[in-house]
């Protein structure tokens, strides 16, 4: 659950596959006893990946900012930019084991993430390296918990059948 941070992304594959994405955030919120009230703690971010009907559907209901419930496959990978070729990359993590000092942000150990185009602190050869999150979604809904919905049924075209009529053809 969270917010839409980004309006989706929509665009067709050259096999005519029909691609949204999207990114979420999503805020966690803690009881402030001194405060007596709750209060936003840290937010994380996470690129939401959507096919097909669901790409299109999505494209056409979701606006920035509206809260969402995501279901779908969480994959989070390690990626890098390599300078001297100039490309980015993924990197394998090792294993299902959690992230080296994910409680604190995930970083390796780090409290924030690398300064977007900055250095990862390895010199002028080293790689540059972050952390993704994507979710390959398989539902995407509005949050009714924070406000209305009005569902609107979407017809699919059905492909025609060439199927013989015992006619002839002139």
């Amino acid at each position: 659950m969270g917010n839409a941070a980004t309006r989706p992304d929509f665009w067709e594959t050259a096999a005519g596959v029909a691609v949204a994405r999207f990114r979420l955030a999503a805020t966690v919120r803690r009881w402030d006893r001194g405060r007596d009230a709750w209060a936003d703690a840290y937010t994380s971010f996470y690129t939401v990946w959507t096919w097909r009907s669901l790409a299109a559907n999505v494209a056409g209901s979701v606006s920035l900012g509206e809260p969402l419930v995501v279901h779908g496959t969480l994959r989070v990978r390690e990626r890098e930019w390599d300078r001297e070729r100039e490309r980015e990359r993924d990197r394998p993590l090792q294993g299902d084991r959690p992230l080296q000092g994910e409680g604190e942000g995930g970083w390796g150990g780090a409290a924030t993430p690398p300064a977007p185009g900055g250095d990862s602190g390895g010199g002028a050869h080293q790689p540059r390296r972050w952390v993704t999150a994507e979710i390959d979604a398989v539902a995407v809904g509005h949050d009714l918990t924070r406000g209305t919905s009005a569902f609107r049924r979407v017809s699919q075209a059905k492909p025609l059948l060439n199927t013989p009529t015992g006619a002839t053809s002139p």
